[in-house]
C-alpha cells in the first residue's frame, strides 16, 4: 500500500477525512468511504462495541496531530496528574504543542508540514529557534517564521486559507501567531470524544 493511502486508512473507515484533505479518497469524485481493505468494500458496517468506540477516537486522536502511541499515553498521563478534567487537560496539551499550533494556525497546510517545518528549524517561539514539533507553547508566547530566512516556507504559510480558532491571534502578513488562552475542547478545529480516549486508557 502506497504511504499517501495508507495515512488515510482511517479516513475510509470512518467516511470522512481528519484533515480536510482534498487528495483524501473520501473527498474526491470516486470517494471511497468504505473501510480499506480487500472487503472493504462489500462488507457490512458493524456496530462498533464499547471498547470499539474507545479505540476509534483514540485512533482518530492519534492520526488527526500525526502522535506516536507512547506520545499520547504519556499526554494522557500528564493530564491525569493534574487536577481538573483530565480529557480537557489533554487536549490543552495536545492543542498547544508547537507543530499543532502551526498547522491549527494556518500556517501549515497539513500537521506533516507542520512538524516538518518546526524539525527543518523554520518555526521561531518568542524571537528563537524551536525544532522540537512537542514543544509546549504558553499563553502570551509568540510563533513566527522568519521570512527573509525561509522565504519558501513564508510562501506556504501565506498561501494556507483556515479561519484559525478564537484562542490564537494571527497576522499572516508579519507571519505571527500568538497564543491568546488555553483552548477549550468545544472552541478546538476538531471533532473527537476525547473521553472516549480517556476511558480508553482508563481502562
Amino acid at each position: 500500500m502506497k504511504q499517501g493511502q495508507a495515512k488515510h486508512k482511517i479516513c475510509r473507515r470512518i467516511g470522512y477525512c481528519i484533515w480536510n484533505m482534498p487528495n483524501c479518497p473520501t473527498v474526491k469524485g470516486r470517494a471511497r468511504t468504505y473501510a480499506a481493505g480487500l472487503q472493504g468494500k462489500n462488507a457490512h458496517r458493524k456496530k462498533l462495541t464499547a471498547y470499539g468506540e474507545m479505540l476509534l477516537e483514540k485512533q482518530k486522536l492519534r492520526a488527526h496531530y500525526a502522535l506516536t502511541e507512547s506520545q499520547l499515553r504519556a499526554i494522557y498521563l500528564y493530564a491525569k496528574r493534574i487536577e481538573g478534567k483530565t480529557n480537557e487537560i489533554m487536549m490543552q496539551r495536545i492543542e498547544t504543542r508547537l507543530d499543532s499550533i502551526v498547522y491549527h494556525a494556518g500556517f501549515a497546510p497539513t500537521i506533516f508540514a507542520a512538524k516538518q517545518f518546526v524539525s527543518h528549524r523554520h518555526i521561531l517561539v518568542d524571537g528563537k529557534i524551536v525544532d522540537r514539533a512537542s514543544y509546549i507553547v504558553k499563553p502570551g508566547q509568540v510563533i513566527s517564521i522568519n521570512a527573509e530566512k525561509s522565504p519558501k516556507i513564508a510562501e506556504v504559510a501565506k498561501a494556507v486559507a483556515i479561519d484559525a480558532p478564537a484562542y490564537f491571534e494571527v497576522d499572516k502578513e508579519q507571519l505571527k501567531i500568538k497564543l491568546v488562552s488555553l483552548p477549550t475542547i468545544d472552541a478546538i478545529p476538531f471533532s473527537v470524544e476525547s473521553m472516549r480516549v480517556v476511558e480508553y486508557y482508563a481502562r
